[in-house]
């Protein structure tokens, strides 16, 4: 399964960005592999729909799951048309999320946590 956790940087020591639109990368992680890769989010930098291009992105790219901190409407109602499961108010670094991912112990979101323009500068 590929799980892709928003991230301040691009390893596993990286904190898990509170933006999930506007993050810098997203850390790809494989779990049936045990092996993971960075991406930088292209999206970022948009004007408008960030949220929603980065989401189309993973969507793209055969994710299952997303880690995030938070997650505006637009990224979520996208998000959620497809199968992909989403877990946000996660905190820590993307190596503490994966674990506990792997453990269950995050929890789906139920929906957007933040109003369509929280992390815009």
């Amino acid at each position: 399964m590929k799980v892709a956790i928003s991230s301040t940087g691009t390893s596993f020591d990286s904190e898990v960005d509170a933006r999930f639109g506007r993050c810098p990368y997203f850390i790809i992680y494989d779990t049936d592999s045990d092996s993971f890769e960075h991406i930088e989010n292209q999206a970022r930098g948009a004007m408008g729909g960030a949220g929603i291009q980065a989401a189309q992105m993973l969507i793209n790219r055969g994710v299952e799951a997303v880690i995030t901190g938070n997650v505006g409407p637009n990224a979520y109602r996208v998000l959620s048309s497809s199968p992909l499961r989403v877990y946000s108010g996660v905190t820590g670094t993307v190596r503490a999320a994966i674990e506990r991912f792997k453990k269950g112990e995050l929890t789906l979101s139920s929906g957007p946590d933040v109003s369509p323009h929280f992390g815009m500068k």
